[in-house]
């Protein structure tokens, strides 16, 4: 493991050098990054469908078995490793942010699916779902392939309906959605953002132009979670990830993470996990093997 985990581009490592989107055939049009079999993040959204396949994958710090008829995804922020390269059978799509942006569907990125509070990556598809799946990414590779006219506008309304339709499984499998309201949906965006650097309630107070009594007081009302608790559980995460996936020093994470110092790093930490952040490494290491 690197002390740092790398980040891969969709338009670095895409076929033509600027892809903002591409679907195909798995093993049939998408590379492979360069470190695909360790640790690494993409600054993209990865759906994959399932057909066969057997290979084991981790995403954050969750294992898992590729499972036939399943939906897997990934969203920019996460740590993901395949441990293996095994055959396997599907579809993969991949598409930035930006594509969502300049195709005049921004409003898809409120969708659960790609807001992804749950932190998830899997959804058990029923026999309908298959079914749905299968034509949506079908007729995303035919269309991916193609020189029609509007190409991207009939990529960005074919992968409306492939969002639109996993956000509802999303809901119904995780029983989380869209932030409902917008002070706690802007409050979110702005911790993933700022985690680092930001660790009390007025910094984003300030940056909502509210009070902190006020800005508590709305996300308390819609998340049931205080706006430190919040704060705490994205800087945990991240602190999680490093852990596991890289060889960063305790003292270096605390600096990663906005920490004035490794002890009080390892107090926080304890204080949260009932554990320091050497035993969790350990503990977290041993299952990984």
């Amino acid at each position: 493991m690197d002390k740092t985990i790398p980040a891969y581009s969709l338009k670095q490592n895409s076929r033509d050098g600027h892809s903002l989107i591409e679907v195909a055939h798995m093993g049939r049009g998408i590379s492979l990054e360069p470190g695909f079999l360790v640790p690494h993040r993409k600054d993209y959204y990865l759906f994959v469908f399932v057909i066969n396949g057997s290979s084991r994958h981790w995403v954050d710090f969750v294992p898992y078995t590729l499972q036939p008829n399943t939906l897997y995804f990934t969203t920019p922020h996460q740590v993901h490793l395949k441990e293996e390269l095994r055959p396997s059978e599907g579809m993969a799509l991949r598409f930035t942010g930006e594509f969502l942006r300049l195709e005049d569907i921004r409003s898809l990125m409120e969708l659960p699916i790609i807001q992804n509070p749950a932190n998830g990556h899997v959804l058990r598809l029923a026999p309908e779902d298959v079914v749905f799946c299968k034509d949506v990414f079908l007729r995303l590779i035919n269309e991916f392939g193609g020189e029609g006219a509007w190409k991207n506008r009939m990529l960005a309304a074919l992968l409306q309906q492939l969002l639109v339709y996993t956000s509802r499984l999303y809901q119904e499998q995780y029983r989380e959605g869209v932030a409902p309201n917008p002070v706690l949906r802007d409050f979110q965006a702005l911790v993933n953002q700022r985690y680092r650097e930001l660790h009390g309630a007025a910094d984003y107070a300030g940056l909502l132009h509210l009070s902190p009594d006020h800005l508590n007081e709305i996300v308390r009302r819609h998340s049931g979670k205080t706006v430190l608790t919040h704060i705490h559980e994205r800087i945990l995460v991240e602190a999680k990830r490093l852990l596991l996936h890289t060889e960063q020093s305790v003292k270096e994470i605390a600096d990663q993470l906005g920490f004035a110092d490794a002890a009080y790093f390892n107090r926080w930490f304890r204080r949260m996990e009932e554990t320091t952040p050497v035993l969790y490494r350990e503990s977290i290491r041993e299952m990984y093997r």
